[in-house]
């Protein structure tokens, strides 16, 4: 968990007046991201390596991984980008071994990311992290809809709830 999103986690709970609510089997729907992602924008990769597969048509890039497309982020280790077959259009990102994505003001951080370009879903596992703002929310798998601004948290789902403020 990078320092930053641990931080703000601290203080959402530090916070707190409401406790723990746990929700299973249906998950949460919640937004993520200022507004709609444009898929259609270009996907800028920066990384200290990049091994490319012509025959499969893959390129994996390593070390300090940033990824760009808008005003979405993704960060990670190591990412293994799949092109079209016969193009060089991307198809889906493979995002391992610590993830933070950030949409906005949104951020969140998990083991693995699968990141559809084309359908602009993204795919989150392994001990989910959402902060928006003062709350988190947390769960085992998280489903991102980019087009529609939109994620969806499932399995063992937590969120801190915080109370609005009567002097705000």
């Amino acid at each position: 968990m990078t320092a930053v999103i641990r931080t703000v986690l601290t203080v959402a709970a530090l916070g707190l007046s409401a406790s723990w609510l746990s929700a299973q089997a249906q998950g949460t729907q919640v937004a993520f991201g200022a507004a709609p992602h444009e898929r259609d924008l270009p996907v800028e990769v920066t990384a200290e390596n990049l091994s490319v597969d012509q025959q499969d048509g893959t390129a994996i890039f390593t070390g300090d991984v940033l990824i760009a497309q808008g005003e979405m982020r993704l960060s990670a280790p190591w990412v293994k980008v799949h092109y079209l077959e016969g193009e060089s259009k991307i198809e889906k990102l493979e995002a391992k071994e610590g993830v933070t994505l950030v949409s906005g003001e949104d951020a969140a951080e998990l083991r693995q990311a699968d990141y559809n370009v084309s359908t602009g879903i993204i795919t989150m596992d392994g001990d989910v992290l959402l902060v928006q703002g003062r709350s988190a929310i947390t769960g085992d798998r998280m489903f991102v809809d980019t087009a529609a601004g939109t994620a969806r948290v499932n399995g063992r789902v937590k969120t801190v709830l915080q109370p609005e403020s009567s002097g705000q």
